[in-house]
């Protein structure tokens, strides 16, 4: 399994939204490696970030108007809905759904990167005083 990892190919030249991205990689790829017995904490402190994470891009976004907020953030409500489902399996003892997660939420989140949040930080930079 390819663990998930920062590169160039994630920046968005917006530092706070960045540090959130960066974040959500490193919570990721420690529960790709947590073992059994640690993926569920693991799982957990990755959906506590994704909530404030997306969370914050929601806040950003309605109080700048950006235009493409519905559609963002219904993909957040989508994932982070996906995501708590995982968590409530692993506690429950039902660690494989949170282990496909983990392999699948990588490449989803870099597909999301270079195009919602790729957006939302050109809208931001615009919208930051200089």
């Amino acid at each position: 399994m390819d663990i998930a990892e920062w590169s160039d190919a994630l920046r968005l030249d917006f530092d706070p939204l960045d540090a959130l991205n960066r974040k959500l990689i490193e919570d990721l790829a420690r529960a790709q490696r947590a073992g059994n017995d640690d993926l569920l904490l693991a799982w957990g402190e990755l959906v506590a970030h994704v909530t404030t994470h997306f969370g914050q891009e929601d806040r950003w976004m309605r109080t700048t108007g950006h235009g493409q907020s519905e559609a963002h953030a219904l993909e957040h409500r989508v994932v982070l809905n996906l995501l708590r489902e995982g968590l409530a399996q692993a506690r429950n003892g039902q660690l494989a759904p949170a282990r496909q997660m983990a392999r699948e939420l990588g490449a989803w989140f870099l597909r999301h990167t270079q195009s919602f949040d790729a957006a939302l930080a050109l809208h931001l930079r615009s919208h930051t005083p200089a």
